[in-house]
């Protein structure tokens, strides 16, 4: 199987049936030497995600930007209010409490992008499942791995 059809199988299973559909067609892969499955996602020098050992993917704010075009794709996000934004920018973790609305895909340790006015600022795992965050006004909602203005610019895992 090719390893394209992978990829867009593995976007489609993770965030929504036609998530796949905003994968750029020219993307650059890079493979494991020893077991030659995918390792990174490229496009035009920008990395768009990292696969995990589990299967998982790794997404970069950049490329949860570009897969929110699809309206499936807002129900694996959370949105945060005015007050911590400017944290989560920065790779601070969410709160219960700052989160505004949470897609009902949010599952605990998914990688859930947080949204801010509808742009992408952050990408982390959750802690929770989405019922825990709207129901919590407490606590740690997404631990962030990867944020706009995080010092880096890259994924960390």
């Amino acid at each position: 199987m090719n390893h394209m059809l992978k990829l867009q199988y593995s976007l489609d299973a993770l965030f929504g049936n036609g998530v796949s559909k905003f994968l750029p067609k020219d993307i650059e892969m890079t493979f494991s030497r020893k077991t030659g499955r995918i390792r990174t996602v490229s496009h035009k020098g920008k990395l768009l995600c990292t696969l995990r050992i589990d299967g998982s993917l790794a997404i970069s704010t950049h490329f949860a930007q570009m897969l929110l075009k699809n309206k499936k794709f807002k129900e694996n996000c959370v949105e945060v209010n005015a007050d911590a934004a400017p944290y989560v920018e920065q790779g601070r973790s969410v709160f219960c409490k700052h989160v505004v609305s949470c897609g009902k895909n949010v599952r605990i340790s998914a990688d859930t992008p947080v949204l801010f006015k509808k742009q992408v600022i952050a990408v982390g795992r959750a802690i929770l499942s989405s019922d825990m965050i709207s129901d919590f006004d407490r606590g740690v909602a997404i631990k962030i791995r990867d944020s706009l203005k995080s010092r880096n610019g890259e994924i960390r895992s």
